[in-house]
């Protein structure tokens, strides 16, 4: 019999006191006692992931491999090292038991038996209240602990400050790292100094050329570091602690990414913040002086021009760099997309030029409006590519000579399991024997079940194409009206809606259309991440 093991540990502490090869060595020793055979490779293990998540590298690669029927057996020490929630463990159990994979925990063997199946219910649910009250009073505990002075909110200290080696999160034993606070007060002068009046680039620019270290130990200073030591409240005084929340995540790091997993945070209101005093760097009055001119240079921001009107306008992506472009007119009448890898500000920091040509806004700006209104008035473009999407490489034809297959070999394991009992009763074959062939006649029926489901799903995603396909054409009608008397802010309101991103790469244009499928998506910009688009 072929079988793999899973193991997992949750936290360093635990890597470091080497329990994941404890748990190794006693699904080693099963197996050998059985007799079975563990090839290396199906060893899956997950060194300091969280059992409350299933995104974990060795559980994913199980998983795909469970599908590929590369095993019949998996073995695990007990129900929390394959997962902490109880919908977790019966959502792997079914989709593994779908494969014919069979899962068998040392701890707490399980059975088919419902007393068994109300056990492991039970003590899944008594780990998923454990982690949820164990998080629950570390959060509070935490929290007491800031109010009360006790905790740093840092788990790594920002420049111009040394956290204590034995005490990391004390901030009693907070220092001040001489060197770095000079580095923090000069820069707050430069910026604050009415006669000087640097700009961020060029505190950055200024550092980088007198040799100063930046904060991670490279040689060029950029722009989003200066600022962000001129926004730390932390060199008045007082470091804050909650002063964000963790939200599900809205939008994508990068434009040209996919959306994934993830958290953001959103600032908290002040009153909720709490104030944490540490070494003061710079005065309260010269930080105040810093944030005026921060909150004047953002309201004088060039992205804050009306002047110019750019139809594309934060929507256009380096086919090189795969940074996004700006809006940008050199001369009088001449407006350009430009890479932000091209910039000085961008150029202190990666120390080279993005090799891209300026694209010409009016052009492209035409070239894709015109593309988007060809795109409307088509809308069997839309739906031809929907379905393109939705039904890979499958024909009608090969869906059901799949289907009839399935339902052969069905029938094929149901007259095996009618010879089989047949057999027994002949007294061909002894009961321990009829058992086990029984059971792997199951286990494949199981298995093809799970292949049958996923092709009735194939089918029926066919189906809702053409109700999707109905919804955009009525879209397509409705965008059609005024497309060639819309106003500026108009065709821009269509542009954001319709389009999630443009990519340019030296006179190649890739234009990523997203259309909504619903009344609602029509209302609420692609960035948005709504789930009511393909």
């Amino acid at each position: 019999m072929n079988v793999a093991v899973y193991v997992r540990v949750s936290t360093l502490r635990q890597q470091q006191a080497q329990t994941i090869e404890q748990q190794l060595e006693r699904l080693q020793a099963h197996i050998a006692a059985q007799g079975w055979h563990l090839a290396e490779e199906h060893i899956f293990r997950d060194d300091g992931y969280s059992g409350a998540k299933l995104n974990r590298p060795g559980l994913d690669s199980l998983r795909d491999q469970a599908a590929m029927a590369e095993f019949e057996l998996v073995l695990i020490t007990a129900p929390d090292r394959l997962a902490r929630k109880y919908v977790h463990q019966v959502l792997i159990l079914e989709e593994l038991e779908g494969h014919g994979c069979h899962i068998e925990f040392l701890d707490r063997p399980m059975s088919d038996d419902p007393h068994d199946q109300l056990v492991l219910q039970i003590r899944g649910a008594v780990a998923e209240y454990e982690r949820t009250l164990i998080a629950d009073r570390m959060r509070r505990g935490r929290l007491s602990k800031l109010r009360a002075g006790q905790l740093l909110p840092w788990t790594k200290a920002p420049y111009g400050y040394i956290l204590d080696v034995e005490r990391p999160r004390d901030p009693a034993r907070l220092r001040v790292n001489e060197v770095e606070a000079a580095i923090v007060r000069q820069v707050f002068a430069w910026y604050t100094d009415p006669e000087q009046r640097l700009s961020l680039y060029a505190v950055a620019k200024r550092l980088s050329n007198d040799g100063v270290p930046t904060p991670s130990g490279g040689q060029r200073w950029n722009v989003a570091t200066i600022r962000g030591i001129l926004k730390n409240p932390a060199y008045t005084g007082t470091a804050y602690a909650n002063r964000t929340r963790t939200v599900p995540a809205r939008q994508r790091k990068s434009a040209l990414l996919p959306v994934g997993p993830g958290e953001s945070h959103r600032p908290r209101p002040r009153e909720e913040w709490i104030p944490i005093p540490v070494p003061a760097i710079v005065s309260q009055e010269q930080f105040d002086q810093a944030q005026e001119r921060l909150s004047l240079n953002r309201q004088l921001a060039r992205r804050n021009n009306t002047q110019h009107e750019y139809l594309l306008r934060g929507l256009v992506s380096c086919g090189q760099c795969k940074l996004s472009c700006l809006g940008r007119s050199c001369h009088p009448g001449y407006s350009y997309y430009v890479c932000r890898g091209k910039t000085d500000a961008l150029r202190a920091s990666q120390g080279q030029r993005c090799p891209s040509r300026y694209a010409p806004a009016a052009a492209l700006d035409e070239l894709v409006w015109q593309d988007l209104c060809h795109l409307m008035t088509h809308p069997e473009l839309i739906t031809q590519a929907l379905e393109r999407a939705q039904s890979g490489e499958w024909l009608p034809q090969q869906l059901q000579a799949r289907h009839k297959t399935l339902k052969q070999a069905l029938a094929q394991l149901a007259r095996q399991d009618e010879r089989l009992l047949e057999a027994y009763l002949a007294e061909v074959i002894a009961l321990p024997e009829l058992e086990r062939k029984r059971q792997e006649i199951a286990r494949k029926h199981q298995a093809l079940q799970a292949q049958l489901r996923q092709l009735e799903a194939q089918v029926e995603k066919r189906i809702e194409v053409a109700a999707i396909a109905a919804s955009i054409g009525t879209f397509c009608q409705r965008a059609q009206q005024g497309l060639e008397q819309a106003t500026f802010a108009q065709r821009r309101q269509l542009v954001e809606l319709l389009i999630d991103r443009i990519i340019v790469d030296d006179g190649q244009v890739e234009i990523r259309y997203v259309i909504p499928t619903s009344e609602a998506g029509a209302q609420t910009r692609f960035c948005h991440l709504r789930k009511d688009y393909f």
